[in-house]
């Protein structure tokens, strides 16, 4: 029989943002996506007039929401969401088939403002993280839950694939601005990087992992301890040594950084796959909402003669008169 060859290159030098390459190292039986957002997230992030610490959350969010979001195996949607007792009470990113991503934050802008150089832990507070998965309107939704309990978006994301998908799974997530000189004075823009690494051997006897607690267990009873597979520590361990600018430096490749990772076992990328930043909202679909209440509802919408909706997704702001608000066409 002969053997198939997979061809081989010298990783791609020439740095690209907003796209996720999909990769595999095969002698470690892992498998993983990397992503690297530049002008993608920086639209998002731009258009709310958000303080620093929020936008760096949300823009975890969204790298996190890009990474499950991209590995669907159909068309549809991937929401992520948060709903906590912190200062960033709700974080919501919407992903899109084929990669199209919309995202926005609410938060208590007193409870942010008093805080100083705020962790994730602190912005988050306690509550959950849910993840939906929307594949149509004749198809069932799955949603998976997992606690917020003063931790960080990684470990939530740990903990999701630990108890949902049971799946060993690490995740790096980075966001930062980047500072460029420009006329008129420095530019402010925001990248985002991040990866997803999974370990999947053939055999599932070797992804056996610790049972979990189940929370009554007799005192004293010794936990049930599995060892790690060697390939999935020697995996974490590369993993680990991600450092944030790695994820987010506009002059190294998403290929090379995978290819510094990994050289040593060969490293195998697939087919990239774009991501945009786009809403779905239009004047024509505000306006059928509208139309959807009631004429007394309308009419105690308006204002001086308008009425005005703004989407929280991308802040586009949507003015009507009275007559469209209150017309059979509204």
């Amino acid at each position: 029989m002969t053997e198939t060859r997979i061809p081989s290159r010298e990783p791609d030098t020439v740095p690209h943002d907003d796209l996720v390459i999909p990769f595999e190292v095969a002698a470690l039986d892992v498998r993983g996506r990397a992503v690297r957002l530049g002008p993608m997230v920086d639209d998002i992030l731009a258009r709310h007039d958000y303080p620093t610490v929020v936008s760096r959350l949300l823009g975890e969010a969204i790298v996190l929401t890009v990474l499950l979001g991209s590995s669907l195996k159909f068309d549809g949607r991937f929401i992520l969401q948060t709903q906590t007792d912190g200062p960033v009470r709700m974080l919501v990113v919407d992903w899109r088939s084929p990669g199209l991503v919309r995202a926005y934050a609410q938060f208590d802008h007193d409870a942010v403002a008093a805080l100083a150089n705020p962790s994730d832990a602190d912005l988050l507070g306690r509550g959950h993280l849910a993840m939906t998965i929307d594949q149509g309107a004749d198809m069932t939704r799955y949603q998976g839950l997992v606690a917020l309990g003063g931790g960080t978006l990684e470990e939530a994301a740990h903990e999701y694939f630990l108890r949902s998908e049971q799946i060993p799974t690490r995740v790096r997530l980075a966001v930062a601005e980047e500072f460029a000189a420009a006329a008129g004075g420095a530019r402010r823009r925001w990248r985002a990087g991040g990866l997803m690494l999974q370990f999947l051997p053939k055999s599932t006897e070797r992804m056996r992992s610790p049972d979990l607690d189940p929370g009554d267990a007799p005192e004293g009873t010794v936990p049930h301890e599995v060892p790690e597979d060697e390939a999935w520590v020697e995996s974490q361990a590369l993993v680990a040594t991600v450092e944030d600018l790695e994820l987010l430096d506009p002059a190294l490749s998403t290929e090379r950084l995978l290819y510094r990772l990994f050289h040593e076992h060969g490293v195998r990328v697939f087919r990239a796959a774009a991501v945009e930043a786009k809403c779905s909202c239009s004047r024509e679909r505000v306006a059928g909402i509208l139309g959807s209440f009631s004429a007394e509802e309308r009419a105690a919408m308006v204002e001086d003669g308008r009425i005005g909706v703004t989407c929280e997704f991308c802040n586009t702001r949507y003015t009507f008169t009275a007559d469209e608000v209150t017309g059979p066409t509204a």
